[in-house]
Parts: C-alpha cells; structure tokens; sequence
C-alpha cells in the first residue's frame, strides 16, 4: 500500500511527523490568543495602566492564563503589568517549591500568599462532607485582601468555557436558577472587579497546551477532599453531547450572550404581567402556534468548531 505523502515526505518520516506536531501547535497558539484577545476586547477586561493580579492554583488553566497573558501582554494596544499570586493553603504534602521556581524562572512578579485555612476547613467540615464551599469562600476573601495590597485593579481568574456552561447547567439543574458565571464582574465586597479571560477558550485546548508546554502541573486533590459530584455528573453529560454533537457546546456557549427575556418566565426582567395587544405586528414576536425552526446559529467569536 502507498504511503500518503505530506510536502513531498511520507507520512511514516519523523520529520514530517515533527513538521506537522509544530504546525498545529502554532494554529493552537495563535486560536489561544485570538480567543483570548477577543474576550478581553468584547468585555473590556483590561484597560490602559491595569494591574492585572492573576491567580495561578498549579493546575492546567491557570498556568495557561498566565502564559496567554504574557504573550499578549507584549503585542496588546493598552499597557497592563502583570503579578501572578499562588495561595499556600498548607494541604499536606503541597510541593511548595514549584511555583516559584516556576516564577522566577519567567522573571515575572509574583507573591506566594501563606494561609492555612486547611486547618481551619478540616477543624469546620465534618469527615466525609466536601471542602470545597468553605474552602472557596476563605479563598476568595484572602485574594481581595492580597489585591487590595498589591495594588491589582484587576482579579484574573482562569475558568474557560467549559466552566461556564457546567455552571450554568449546575444552576439550572440544581440550583432552579439561569445563571452561569459571567466572564467579567464586580467581586461581593463590591471593591474589585474579577474577569476571566477564558471566556472563549475549550477546555481540549487548554489540555494540549500544558502538555506543549510542560507545565509543572500541581494536583488539586492534595486536600483529600472528593472532586464534587454533580459537577462531575455534568461535566460528563457535555462531554457525551459533544461527542455525539460536535459544534453543540459552541452553541450552547453563544446562547449565553443571546438571552431573550419575553420567551423566558423572569416577571423582574420583562414586564408579563403589564403586557397587552397592541395591534401593531412584531416581527421578531413569538409564533405562538407555529412549529420551532433552527437555522445555524452565528458562530461565537473565536468559537468556531475545529476538528483535531
């Protein structure tokens, strides 16, 4: 059987399997930046002289946050400085020297910030009972505490679009709410204003930049606490329906940013109750007895389906 041929190599020749692994590394980075890019330019998440403090855990997406960054941060149209902070918990068995290796080798700012709310966590929550509530909640107060100290104006956190749309099917699910998690909002204490950057970005591609980059990934599980349940459950769910649908998480991402309050049930966002016949025909108004159409829905900035 003949060989396939790629730019005049067999497919079977190791260098053009290094050509090909190069060529779509460099499409993975450049969709990274556009993507990010995007968001950033859509929700104006960073402005002229921000001081972005970025949160790094040791995990996949935050490492990949603060690479993107960096690399935009060289060729973006606004200045912006960067500090990346890492939370200490005191977890047993945390590889405390990891982080800032890794920082100081990039030669960026960074603060390690030292708290043992593990104690505090395990002390509160009853054996077997997740952590992660509690734990969520001591965190984000430490981090405004550390962002008001080193002056950040801005609090980037690296959830992407696969966050956003568990969350919001979590909610829906469970919580009996419409609500996701927004790529840009003003903290609970109302003094910070938190983006996610990687609003646009699929989780595969975050995957397979840590792998290109060898990032020296931290485990999460070192606080022994159980990965919960139902986002585990619906993380699982969108897996199957991206498999069975390729292109449905792209669409369900772009429904996000298209809500149409008179075709939901929320009286406080659209006025049901006050709504009467007007005689005058609405072109964009319900067909009330005609069947559903779905044409293709406009593709999502930097949200277009790409096979791998």
């Amino acid at each position: 059987m003949a060989a396939v041929w790629i730019d005049n190599e067999p497919a079977t020749s190791p260098l053009s399997r290094e050509a090909k692994i190069e060529r779509e590394t460099h499409k993975l980075e450049k969709r990274l930046c556009r993507q990010v890019g995007q968001a950033i330019a859509q929700f104006n998440m960073i402005e002229e002289g921000d001081r972005v403090m970025v949160c790094l855990s040791g995990g996949k997406d935050s490492y990949g946050l603060l690479d993107i960054l960096l690399k935009l941060q060289q060729r973006a149209p606004v200045r912006f400085d960067l500090v990346a902070v890492n939370l200490d918990q005191k977890q047993p068995g945390f590889p405390e020297h990891i982080l800032p290796e890794y920082l100081k080798a990039l030669g960026i700012p960074f603060h390690i910030e030292e708290q043992d709310t593990y104690s505090i966590v395990k002390d509160k929550i009853p054996e077997g009972k997740t952590m992660c509530s509690l734990c969520s909640r001591l965190r984000r107060g430490i981090l405004y505490r550390v962002a008001d100290e080193l002056g950040a104006t801005k609090i980037a956190l690296g959830h992407h679009r696969d966050d956003m749309l568990q969350t919001f099917f979590l909610n829906m699910f469970f919580g009996g709410k419409l609500k996701g998690m927004p790529p840009k909002l003003v903290s609970d204490d109302g003094r910070h204003v938190v983006i996610r950057p990687l609003a646009f970005v699929a989780e595969r591609d975050l995957v397979r930049w840590a792998e290109h980059r060898a990032f020296p990934i931290i485990p999460c599980t070192l606080c022994g606490s159980q990965e919960n349940l139902q986002r585990k459950q619906v993380g699982a769910m969108l897996r199957e329906w991206k498999k069975k649908n390729p292109g449905r998480l792209e669409t369900m991402a772009n429904a996000l940013q298209n809500v149409v309050p008179s075709h939901l049930g929320d009286g406080t966002l659209f006025d049901f109750a006050g709504l009467k016949a007007t005689g005058v025909a609405d072109v964009d108004g319900d067909k009330a007895f005609d069947a559903e159409e779905f044409g293709t829905p406009p593709a999502l900035p930097g949200l277009s389906v790409v096979k791998l």
